[in-house]
């Protein structure tokens, strides 16, 4: 029997898997991993390593190219500094349910104990594991390396199945260089790489298509499971049988397009308001992958974007901890999304086989949706500078294809997207909502561009984002990765300061300024030149659209790009509410986060806490 190095055989693993990428940043514990990669490709392999400035940048360019791919994508880090720098970007893909296998260095295993370089070994000896277990679905320590073939199966399968998620190995820096028999790895070439998905109970099925056939309003409501189990065509495929209105969650944008006649927006704090006239007065609510999160339920004060008093939810998810977390269920089920909506709309052809419509229905929600956009028709045309955010959407909206990915960050980038700007095509657009991340579309798209080289790429992210870690220039311009970043600069961060000012009456601590109180603010086209990146600072709203053309056509020859745009500090309309303001500014409505009363049969927030405008 013949014996080989573990590194080569991770290395022949992966490949067999298809993995295409591994992305990380060097240190002494994984060169041993470097040197089988450069090997591998020296002998014609096709496994390639993405080299970034900072494990973050790593671990979040592996989220967003996990988000676009739907597979496992895979990181590598150095121990220490290595893996409290990597943790912000898996946790970030555990928050958004993404697959990722991450491979740490760790101090040698003989030295356990012994306080080597670097050893995290505070409450136990080279513990730095530990570090992601909160983030993990599991993490393994390789004390063993006969025992890595089937750590290897096992963090796959389960990080790309059930809810996915990030898992953990960690490997000591010797057991790279260990030689092991290359039997030992025969399981991997007959373990399946696919998890088949659990379908609904063909009675559960018809219970589902019952309820929704006899309600008199229903409304199906879909979050980010539905792109997760690439189940948008039977999203709609049963909306429209049935004739029942979509409301989405943020992570559920591009679930089914945006001018879709029955879907009719977004829920919650960043909301529309005619999408809660839906939601409030449901009789009955079939909510698929989404758990319900606060922000996109007015922080589950009653009757303002849900009303249980009026509602049975009926619940969808491949996670069960999530069934009936913060509404009570009629029907609870853990299922596949895409397998269940095609069981549903089977049973419901069988019950009703000529299907419902509604009268009226879809002419409530175009108007709906028209008004809306009549509404900010003013502020989205708006030639003034600094530039509206609304305007900078529009002009990014004319300029990319209809097929382009776009990753956001923080604040009008996101929440003004998820709200305003139209996607019409499912998985086009990436927010990070769960942790919700300042710095996470700047990395994102670099993983998203290597997943889908043919398409354009943008992240839309403000300044504080985009400072967080700009190193990611660096790693487009080394890669070859042609992005383009549309900075929105409004100096300051800019959410919380309107967000201070509304409660507080001040920004301090929130806006950029010089010692001598002069708004202040790194030119990031010229930082971006230094980086090697194309770049063009606007000085007027007019030279936008011209900017971005010129992005994209860099782009499609294969060059990054970077557009800069000093913004008006305009927040993003709110709708519904925020238990936050009522923390900072207490409500006699409002008691430890539960609405106690009602004026005039609804709540309203404090009128400052509603201010569109903080200059």
């Amino acid at each position: 029997m013949s014996k080989k190095l573990v590194a080569d055989l991770i290395v022949d693993y992966l490949e067999r898997r298809k993995v295409e990428y591994i992305f990380g940043l060097c240190g002494h514990t994984v060169i041993g991993m470097l040197d089988a990669l450069n090997r591998n490709l020296e002998k014609g392999g096709k496994l390639r390593y993405i080299s970034n400035r900072h494990e973050a940048v790593a671990s979040t360019a592996a989220d967003g190219y996990a988000r676009v791919t739907h597979k496992a994508s895979v990181v590598m880090c150095h121990l220490g500094p290595g893996i409290t720098n990597v943790l912000t970007g898996v946790a970030n893909a555990a928050f958004d349910s993404i697959p990722m296998v991450v491979f740490a260095g760790d101090v040698p295993s003989y030295y356990y104990g012994k306080h080597p370089h670097q050893e995290v070994n505070m409450h136990g000896d080279a513990t730095q594991y530990r570090l992601l277990e909160p983030v993990c679905k599991r993490c393994w320590r390789v004390d063993d390396p006969e025992a890595l073939p089937d750590i290897l199966d096992k963090a796959f399968r389960l990080a790309e199945s059930g809810r996915p998620g990030p898992v953990l190995i960690d490997m000591p820096m010797d057991i790279w260089s260990r030689e092991i028999e290359e039997d030992l790895f025969a399981r991997t070439y007959n373990d399946s790489h696919i998890t088949v998905k659990p379908a609904l109970d063909p009675e559960c099925a018809k219970a589902i298509a019952k309820r929704l056939i006899e309600a008199k309003s229903p409304v199906i409501h879909a979050g980010g499971g539905i792109l997760l189990a690439q189940a948008s065509a039977e999203l709609a495929a049963l909306a429209e049988f049935l004739d029942i209105p979509i409301s989405r969650t943020l992570m559920g944008q591009g679930c089914v397009s945006d001018l879709h006649p029955l879907m009719i927006g977004q829920t919650g704090f960043w909301g529309l308001a005619h999408t809660h006239e839906f939601t409030l007065n449901a009789d009955v609510i079939l909510a698929l992958g989404t758990r319900f999160a606060e922000a996109d339920s007015s922080s589950w004060y009653q009757g303002v974007t849900f009303d249980p008093a009026v509602t049975k939810f009926l619940q969808i998810d491949i996670d069960p901890s999530e069934i009936g977390r913060n509404y009570p269920v009629e029907i609870g089920a853990v299922a596949d999304l895409k397998l269940a909506l095609a069981q549903i709309l089977e049973a419901a052809k069988a019950i009703c086989p000529s299907g419902i419509k509604r009268e009226g229905l879809r002419d409530k929600i175009a108007k709906a949706k028209a008004a809306f956009k009549e509404e900010v028709k003013a502020i989205t045309e708006d030639l003034r500078f600094p530039m509206t955010p609304q305007r900078i959407l529009k002009d990014v909206k004319e300029a990319i294809p209809e097929d382009a990915l776009i990753f956001t960050d923080v604040g009008w980038n996101k929440n003004g997207v998820a709200q305003q700007f139209t996607i019409t095509i499912p998985g086009t657009v990436h927010h990070s909502s769960g942790l919700a991340t300042m710095g996470f579309g700047a990395s994102a798209v670099l993983g998203g561009k290597k997943a889908a080289p043919d398409k354009i790429c943008i992240a839309l992210i403000g300044d504080g984002g985009f400072g967080v870690n700009p190193t990611c220039m660096a790693t487009a311009v080394e890669e070859g990765i042609a992005c383009t970043w549309v900075v929105m600069n409004n100096m300051a961060f800019g959410t919380i300061a309107g967000l201070e000012n509304a409660n507080y009456h001040t920004k301090f601590g929130t806006t950029f300024h010089t010692p001598d109180g002069q708004a202040y603010s790194p030119n990031w086209a010229k930082v971006a030149e230094g980086y090697g990146v194309e770049a063009i600072r606007i000085s007027k709203a007019e030279e936008f659209a011209p900017a971005m053309k010129k992005a994209i056509e860099a782009n499609k020859a294969g060059r990054p790009f970077l557009v800069e745009a000093i913004m008006e500090n305009i927040a993003v309309p709110t709708p519904g509410c925020w238990n936050i303001n009522d923390i900072y500014t207490p409500s006699e409505l409002v008691k430890e986060g539960k609405l106690v009363k009602k004026e005039n049969g609804k709540y309203v927030p404090p009128s400052h806490a509603k201010s569109h405008i903080t200059k």
